[in-house]
């Protein structure tokens, strides 16, 4: 059921975008594999979250788990959260494609179980890319074992919350079906997303997460 999408890119622009996409690996948080991955059943929208490289917490301490509580908040239905089955490792040359697996076997599956839920994708640095994946963005869908949705399912995602996205530092973007339901942020400085020069903006998206979370709320 899994849909593998395939389409040409700039080999330049790839090589540059994934270079700063190894930056990232290093500048990140505290690593945190335990791989428990669980949603609540049919809760009208679901969080889906693809954490950054070595990032501790459950969603993640910098984006996810403060994203969701702030969700909660926000979103004028109900909302189940679940963290996205993967190493989140750049030394495990499987990771990406295991995120982008998982994600899009979670959609599949709950679509399902739960056929009026719908969700919102997050994510952050590494998670970035596992969400540009799923999504069938050409750069990412290049590389081996990606797995991206099946077009019957794209309506289901009603927004897309980017964080320190290290393919809009070479003007990559989601595909154009899903740009009136993405937010890209980007920390002033942060060598990842914006090719600033301050490593620690990379960990800086506090002042991010009430913008996020109204994006989402007005797509729901």
């Amino acid at each position: 059921m899994v849909n593998r999408k395939v389409s040409l890119f700039d080999k330049g622009r790839a090589t540059r975008a994934f270079a700063v996409l190894l930056l990232a690996a290093g500048i990140t948080a505290t690593t945190n594999l335990g791989l428990h991955a669980w949603a609540e059943s049919c809760a009208d929208v679901d969080v889906v979250v693809a954490r950054g490289t070595q990032e501790s917490g459950y969603l993640g301490s910098i984006v996810g788990d403060p994203l969701y509580d702030t969700l909660r908040q926000a979103l004028p239905v109900s909302a189940s959260r679940y963290r996205v089955n993967y190493t989140a490792d750049l030394l495990d040359p499987a990771s990406l494609s295991r995120g982008t697996q998982d994600l899009t076997e979670h959609v599949i599956q709950q679509s399902v179980n739960c056929p009026d839920q719908r969700f919102i994708l997050v994510g952050y640095s590494q998670g970035a890319v596992v969400v540009h994946g799923v999504l069938g963005t050409g750069v990412v869908t290049m590389l081996p074992g990606i797995h991206s949705l099946p077009g019957d399912l794209e309506w289901k995602v009603v927004a897309v919350l980017l964080f320190g996205d290290p393919l809009r530092a070479n003007g990559g973007s989601v595909p154009g079906q899903f740009a009136e339901r993405t937010a890209d942020h980007c920390a002033g400085g942060d060598p990842v997303c914006g090719g600033g020069i301050d490593p620690t903006q990379h960990s800086n998206y506090g002042w991010a997460m009430w913008p996020a979370a109204w994006f989402a709320a007005s797509r729901v």
